[in-house]
């Protein structure tokens, strides 16, 4: 599918092929909708960010903890299940396995909510290392850096979904 494309679907068509870029959300495609036509994804994707940031603090939270802990053994998303094993997550040995979950945890216990980095962008070592970084930060900074990455993540699923075709 193209930028083109998804313009002239129908409302719950539209919503439905962006229901998932962020993760559980159908929300932020519906907050879109009415904003056609885009010329490029780039349009598209700032548009559904500032979706996003318009939300209230309680939208930020459900938006935040709609994703999953990662490397965990569950049932994931299609998006969320490509991501993880793009960092090999889905192939990590027992100890390793051990170690997302004890961070997780810790993280969850710290904070209220999972863990979340666009894993596209890094390796597990690299997750690793942001992990334990992060436990440090306030609240208030994870928040803000969840909504960052949730972002990101958002970009990349519409890099995969729609080329960078502009309008004619």
């Amino acid at each position: 599918m193209d930028v083109q494309t998804l313009n002239k679907c129908d409302r719950s068509e539209f919503v439905r092929v962006l229901g998932e870029i962020f993760e559980h959300s159908p929300w932020v495609a519906e907050g879109v909708v009415d904003d056609r036509p885009f010329a490029a994804r780039a349009d598209l994707h700032g548009a559904m960010v500032a979706v996003v940031r318009r939300a209230d603090p309680e939208a930020h939270l459900t938006l935040i903890r709609a994703h999953p802990d990662l490397g965990a053994r569950v049932r994931l998303s299609t998006s969320s299940t490509a991501e993880q094993a793009s960092a090999g997550l889905d192939q990590m040995p027992e100890a390793e396995f051990q170690r997302f979950h004890d961070l997780n945890s810790r993280y969850r216990e710290r904070f209220g909510f999972p863990f979340i980095i666009a894993v596209r962008d890094t390796t597990r070592a690299g997750i690793l290392e942001a992990f334990e970084r992060r436990l440090g930060n306030s609240r208030d900074e994870e928040i803000r850096t969840a909504l960052e990455q949730i972002e990101r993540i958002a970009e990349i699923r519409l890099e995969q979904l729609l080329p960078a075709i502009a309008l004619a």
